[in-house]
């Protein structure tokens, strides 16, 4: 199982470290190799994915990331941001299914900004595509144009999917919601987007193999509220990037912080990228305060999904909720009375329970 492990910047190497750490401890034969990918790579090369990434991302079987970005790179040229490097590496190794789940843990129910009795039970799926829509669509750019009579900057970028794009995530999320509930909520803005019109269109195609499944539509305005005012409503949604990208952040937050959630984004032959959903956190990166439980549950879900070990991935998520049973808390989710701990604790904790 050929591993590559990409750090990458702010708060990555320290919660990526306790990540290998239960990788090792569970002695399945992991092969990683570390390389450079965002803003550090941007200092070491210049480029944000550079050459001997590509080769080692390429070669590897999944890749396991920890964050990109800080402040310090924000006023680079466009193509070397650190995030043109996660673009880049979703779109060469053609990772076009992100998963992302949401679930409250019992123990951090009062961590959620929601009423407990709101997200009590909360466990759902946002499945989101991942190398179309307004993020790759061209022609994009800004330059100057004539508006009403006189020259100004004027900024575009182009939405677009094709009816295959559309009909192979959704089959994830169908697939995805076989496994479990067999409910689906397809999000679109049909009323507004011929892209999402024919996002609709395929879903409803695409429903006819799924009988078992039960599919719904919702329009992207309406799911986002109804995510804050009932979000066990949902077991999977389906959506394209640009709304995906808000609503899992969205979704984040109901399970109380988005240092707890994992995600996988994966190919269509099960290779995959792992990584937690929250970002860089430069504010506190260097000084061992970070959360590290996504990314320990996003490796879980990298042993689930590209390796097919299913016994390993549990006994990870198993000795999570064990670490959470027993009180332990890292800052983003501590509540008075519980034992604070920063990330090599947590990562002991974790290590302990397994």
């Amino acid at each position: 199982m050929k591993i590559c492990v990409l750090p990458g910047d702010g708060i990555g190497p320290e919660i990526i470290a306790e990540a290998v750490r239960v990788l090792q401890a569970l002695a399945i034969g992991c092969e990683m190799e570390e390389g450079l990918l965002g803003g550090c790579a941007v200092d070491a090369t210049g480029d944000p994915y550079p050459p001997a990434t590509q080769a080692l991302a390429q070669q590897a079987d999944a890749v396991l990331l920890g964050a990109v970005g800080g402040p310090q790179w924000d006023n680079l040229p466009r193509a070397q941001r650190p995030e043109r490097g996660l673009l880049g590496i979703r779109q060469q190794l053609g990772l076009f299914a992100n998963l992302r789940p949401a679930i409250l843990y019992p123990e951090l129910a009062n961590a959620s900004s929601l009423k407990a009795e709101v997200v009590a039970g909360l466990d759902i799926l946002i499945v989101r595509e991942l190398t179309g829509d307004i993020y790759f669509g061209q022609p994009r750019g800004i330059e100057m144009r004539v508006v009403d009579g006189r020259q100004e900057r004027f900024a575009f970028n182009t939405m677009h999917y094709s009816e295959s794009e559309i009909r192979r995530i959704v089959r994830v999320a169908f697939e995805a919601a076989r496994k479990r509930n067999r409910k689906l909520c397809s999000v679109d803005k049909m009323n507004v987007l011929e892209t999402t019109q024919l996002w609709r269109d395929v879903a409803n195609e695409t429903a006819v193999e799924y009988p078992d499944v039960d599919l719904s539509h919702m329009l992207v305005d309406n799911a986002a509220m109804q995510l804050v005012r009932n979000p066990s409503q949902f077991d999977v949604l389906v959506t394209g990037n640009l709304f995906g990208d808000i609503l899992s952040d969205e979704a984040a937050m109901l399970t109380g912080s988005i240092g707890m959630l994992p995600s996988a984004s994966l190919d269509a032959n099960n290779k995959g990228l792992y990584e937690p959903c929250h970002g860089s956190a430069p504010d506190i990166a260097g000084r061992g305060l970070a959360n590290p439980l996504a990314t320990i549950l996003s490796a879980a879900m990298m042993l689930r999904y590209t390796f097919a070990q299913e016994s390993a991935a549990l006994r990870i998520e198993n000795a999570v909720r064990k670490v959470l049973q027993q009180g332990y808390r890292t800052a983003d989710i501590y509540e008075p009375g519980m034992q604070k701990v920063g990330t090599r604790a947590m990562g002991d904790a974790v290590l302990a329970a397994l």
